[in-house]
């Protein structure tokens, strides 16, 4: 990986860290280069702007999201795709409290401010792709709107187990599994014959 790819990933990685803990008022250029351990003006540098170290943040909380559900196999199983959204929202609890943070932080701030709204929605685009796939190979007949659902779902599940009411208490693996499973089990049903 070239220098200045690591760097503006070390950079990224801070600035997310930075708004998990301190928030949006707490994100400066200096504040990172704290956290990243770097001679004061090197975020500046990378990004000149606020609005560009948001963009940054940004750009890898979806590139972190994006790597962790690719590739998106073909699962027309309802159990091996429950297992396998299980498995993601599992690894986000646990392992990516501080990624989670920083994206509400980051809705928050694009509720207001609408050059931030634009980003979100692109980055939100991206991780939608590979739920409508997965539906469509699952069978679905309608996976744009199952797809919404589905990540709505999620992401009410990640709320609750990261700064809702269950941050302490969060659903583990197997309650994840079968709480998806029964949510596709529903959408995936077909009426039976004569129904509509």
């Amino acid at each position: 990986m070239p220098a200045e790819t690591e760097r503006t990933r070390l950079i990224a990685d801070a600035a997310i860290a930075v708004l998990a803990e301190h928030g949006m008022r707490g994100l400066t250029h200096r504040a990172v280069d704290r956290a990243a351990d770097l001679p004061v003006g090197s975020t500046s540098y990378y990004a000149r702007t606020r609005a560009a170290l948001l963009e940054l943040a940004m750009a890898r909380m979806v590139e972190s999201d994006v790597a962790e559900a690719s590739p998106v196999p073909e699962l027309s199983d309802v159990d091996a795709f429950s297992q396998m959204v299980a498995e993601f929202l599992h690894a986000t609890i646990t392992g990516g409290r501080a990624r989670m943070l920083a994206r509400y932080e980051f809705a928050l701030e694009a509720t207001r401010r609408p050059e931030l709204r634009a980003i979100y929605d692109r980055a939100g685009a991206r991780l939608r792709e590979p739920a409508v796939a997965l539906l469509m190979s699952a069978g679905s007949v309608e996976p744009e709107r199952q797809a919404r659902a589905l990540i709505s779902f999620c992401e009410g599940i990640l709320f609750d187990s990261i700064a809702g009411l269950n941050h302490d208490n969060p659903p583990g693996a197997e309650e994840l599994r079968d709480g998806v499973r029964e949510l596709l089990n529903g959408m995936l049903a077909r009426p039976p014959a004569g129904e509509p």
